[in-house]
C-alpha cells in the first residue's frame, strides 16, 4: 500500500509541476503580448539584457522556418519518450533530478506546442543583448536548463547502473 501511494503521489505530483510550469510560461508569454507587441523594447540591464517581442515561426535559432508538421510530429515523439522515461524512473529521491529535468523539458515543450496550435507561432520575448543570443522565452529556459543539467548529472553524478532501470520490462 505504501509503495502505491508512493507511486500516486510521484505522478500526482509530476503532473502538477508541468502544469504549472506550462501555466507561468504562458502567462509570461500573454504579459509579452500585452506589454511588448507593437512597443520599444524593456531594457532591464543597459547592453546586457532586454524584453523584445518575437514571433518565432522556426526552431530554435530560428532554424526550419514554417515547419509546422515536423515541430507537432518531434514534440509529440519527445514527450511521449519523456512520460516513458517518468513512468520508468525508479520512485526514489536518487532520481528526482531526473524526473524535474523530464517535467521542466516536458513543460517547455508543451508551453511553446501550445504557442504553436494556437498562434502558427512561439511568443519569444527575452534578448540576451550582450552576446547577441537570439531572442528565446520561459519555455526556451526550462528545455535548456533542464538538457544542460540531465547531461551534467549523467556525466558527473550517475553511473551506468543507475540507467539499468531501463533496461527491465
Amino acid at each position: 500500500m505504501k509503495k502505491e501511494r508512493k507511486s500516486v503521489l510521484w505522478y500526482v505530483t509530476g503532473v502538477i509541476g508541468t502544469l504549472l510550469l506550462i501555466a507561468f510560461d504562458q502567462w509570461t508569454k500573454r504579459l509579452a503580448v500585452s506589454y511588448l507587441k507593437g512597443k520599444d523594447d524593456i531594457i532591464l540591464i543597459k547592453n546586457v539584457l532586454q524584453l523584445h517581442y518575437l514571433e518565432n515561426r522556426g526552431a530554435a535559432f530560428g532554424i526550419l522556418q514554417g515547419q509546422f508538421v515536423i515541430f507537432i510530429i518531434l514534440c509529440i515523439v519527445f514527450l511521449a519518450a519523456g512520460t516513458y522515461l517518468f513512468i520508468k524512473i525508479p520512485k526514489t529521491k536518487h532520481y528526482l533530478p531526473i524526473a524535474a529535468a523530464v517535467v521542466m523539458i516536458a513543460a517547455g515543450g508543451i508551453g511553446n506546442l501550445i504557442d504553436r496550435i494556437r498562434l502558427n507561432y512561439v511568443v519569444d520575448f527575452i534578448y540576451a543583448s550582450f552576446i547577441n543570443f537570439p531572442v528565446f522565452n520561459v519555455a526556451d529556459i526550462y528545455v535548456t536548463v533542464a538538457t544542460f543539467g540531465l547531461v551534467l548529472l549523467i556525466l558527473l553524478f550517475y553511473k551506468e547502473k543507475d540507467f539499468d532501470f531501463l533496461k527491465r520490462d
